[in-house]
């Protein structure tokens, strides 16, 4: 048995939430909480049962033990994590909403500890986990963690495990849209789930229709594709099978940061588990519409006794 079910790497930054309404400029106080949405997933993953490593780099100061501390504290194994003595751990600053909508952030990452995560920070036990997760920020933060991401990518499918990606499209990491676009997707094209919003499927396709661009990725060897719809819910395509799952009414959105996270959390453990597609797609919408209700990145995932206990009412 492998010694873990889910390998998930990235940038885990410290993260500043405003007390207060308003400009971040003026904003007075402020606390303190992580951030970074491949750990977002890790920690939903975990929270669910499973047993997940944590591959990444924080430097060596107060803001990188909070980082690790707090993973650990949430039930990821982060004996891999490095400590960068020359380089500082990321942060940034988030402000706070009244009416659900996206709040400002401001990232402080430039020159981090865990920009510079390469394939030098692999150790060979990590890829004998049962599943990758990852997504396309880390190859967006250096040449290092591009080359870390499309090596970990190339030996999990050669070893015969199953990989998700999510997009998570971050243009202004990028040195431009073009290369963003060829650089995720032949990332993406390798995975066997694919998990983009619409907008970003659109912005990697050149197509509109949920369907078409599902089927973009189909033609390219991808598996099964799923596209956030936002309270619309998802639309699905494998080669089987396809179509629209309605989300989960919410009485009011308090903060939509990590609700795609979420929602890649519920399809990665129901399909892990042998669910179907779109079974595992009603997952995603129910754990991306807790997340909405919930100030924080992933304060409203939930634990697995929770989703045991909507299990039976919810179909899920």
């Amino acid at each position: 048995m492998p010694e873990f079910d889910i390998l998930s790497f990235g940038e885990t930054m410290a993260m500043f939430v405003a007390d207060e309404y308003g400009e971040l400029a003026r904003v007075k106080r402020f606390h303190k909480r992580i951030a970074g949405a491949d750990s977002n997933v890790a920690i939903g993953l975990a929270r669910l049962g499973l047993n997940v490593a944590w591959l990444s780099r924080v430097g060596k100061d107060s803001l990188g033990r909070f980082v690790t501390d707090t993973l650990v504290d949430e039930g990821l194994d982060c004996r891999f994590v490095r400590t960068d003595p020359a380089r500082p751990t990321g942060f940034q600053l988030k402000g706070s909403e009244a009416d659900g909508r996206d709040p400002a952030v401001e990232y402080f990452r430039k020159g981090s500890a865990a920009s510079v995560l390469s394939v030098a920070d692999l150790d060979p036990s990590l890829l004998r986990a049962r599943h990758l997760h990852a997504t396309g920020i880390p190859p967006a933060l250096s040449p290092q963690a591009l080359e870390l991401s499309a090596s970990l990518i190339r030996q999990m499918r050669e070893a015969g495990h199953s990989i998700s990606f999510d997009p998570n499209l971050r243009p202004a990491l990028w040195a431009d849209q073009r290369t963003m676009v060829d650089t995720v997707n032949r990332l993406a094209c390798q995975a066997h789930w694919v998990l983009p919003g619409l907008a970003e499927g659109q912005m990697l396709t050149g197509v509109e229709a949920p369907r078409d661009i599902a089927g973009w990725y189909l033609e390219r060897g991808v598996e099964a594709v799923a596209i956030k719809l936002g309270p619309e819910g998802a639309y699905y395509r494998t080669a089987q099978d396809e179509g629209v799952v309605e989300g989960f009414a919410v009485a009011r959105v308090i903060d939509t940061v990590g609700a795609g996270d979420g929602f890649a959390v519920g399809v990665i453990s129901a399909l892990l588990e042998g669910q179907g597609f779109a079974q595992a797609v009603r997952r995603g919408n129910w754990i991306g519409s807790l997340a909405v209700q919930s100030q924080g990145d992933m304060e409203g995932l939930p634990r697995r006794e929770q989703l045991e206990a909507a299990r039976l009412a919810l179909s899920l």
